[in-house]
């Protein structure tokens, strides 16, 4: 195992709750959102050869629409993103984060290769202009930050998830140094975003965690099945170019702090 392809120590059994409402009646509702989204996702490979010629204020509502067609509420609060390049940088606990940071600002996203095989979601990926990294190749890594580097001096957004694995939302993992070198050699300023999901009332739920040996089937219909889920999005303030001088102490800038419980505690109770 490479220092490339971290994991978090979240499964399904031991971190993912059932879902609230999760009964018979919920399976027509279940049913009626997963159509919702399927339509979404057609519209959006319908759209996707379109490329740059499709508004950004377009994609965001777009990426909104497809989060709430799966029954989950968002909440957006914050800072507004910078135009010209920019890299976003979130924690990551669900597939679902994908279309809420692009709901933040549309940018070309980085994923492990293992996504452009994904039904559906893999064509449209690559259609987007996402970038993949070989999390089992290490020596392929140098040209994979000078690709995002490259990226964001020509303008794009690209939008990572430092901590290269899922969490189940109770704990976080630390965030990876290599992307934030991109964003020092292009010169381009740092967007922290701040993802959790908590139910009506205000309560921390895991049921949106896409973890461990879960597939994306099962992850799907939790959320489809849920009632009162709540997407939180914090935007915080962007992190100007020349305040931090090196990746670690850029990427522990860009890092939440606050946590449900500490990583390691949180590592003993899963094992």
């Amino acid at each position: 195992m490479s220092a490339w392809l971290p994991t978090a120590p979240c499964t399904p059994r031991a971190c993912v709750e059932a879902p609230a409402g999760a009964t018979a009646r919920a399976v027509p509702r279940g049913v009626l959102r997963l159509t919702g989204v399927v339509l979404l996702l057609l519209a959006g490979i319908v759209l996707s050869p379109f490329g740059a010629r499709v508004p950004a204020s377009l994609v965001r509502r777009w990426c909104r629409w497809t989060v709430r067609a799966a029954g989950v509420r968002v909440r957006v609060t914050g800072a507004a993103a910078p135009t010209g390049g920019l890299l976003l940088v979130a924690n990551h606990v669900s597939w679902l984060d994908i279309p809420l940071l692009a709901a933040v600002r549309p940018a070309r996203m980085l994923a492990k290769t293992e996504v452009r095989r994904w039904p559906v979601a893999g064509p449209l990926a690559a259609r987007g202009g996402t970038l993949f990294i070989d999390r089992d190749r290490l020596r392929s890594l140098p040209d994979t930050v000078a690709r995002i580097a490259r990226a964001l001096r020509e303008g794009s957004a690209v939008a990572a998830f430092p901590e290269g694995s899922t969490w189940c939302g109770r704990a976080q993992g630390t965030y990876r140094r290599a992307v934030f070198q991109a964003a020092l050699d292009a010169g381009v300023p740092v967007q922290p975003v701040r993802i959790r999901y908590r139910l009506t009332g205000g309560t921390t739920t895991t049921a949106p965690a896409f973890v461990g040996d879960d597939t994306l089937l099962a992850s799907l219909w939790r959320v489809v099945t849920a009632r009162g889920l709540v997407a939180e999005v914090e935007v915080r303030a962007p992190i100007p170019p020349g305040t931090h001088t090196d990746r670690r102490s850029l990427a522990g800038a860009a890092q939440p702090q606050e946590t449900a419980a500490p990583a390691w505690t949180h590592t003993v109770l899963v094992a």
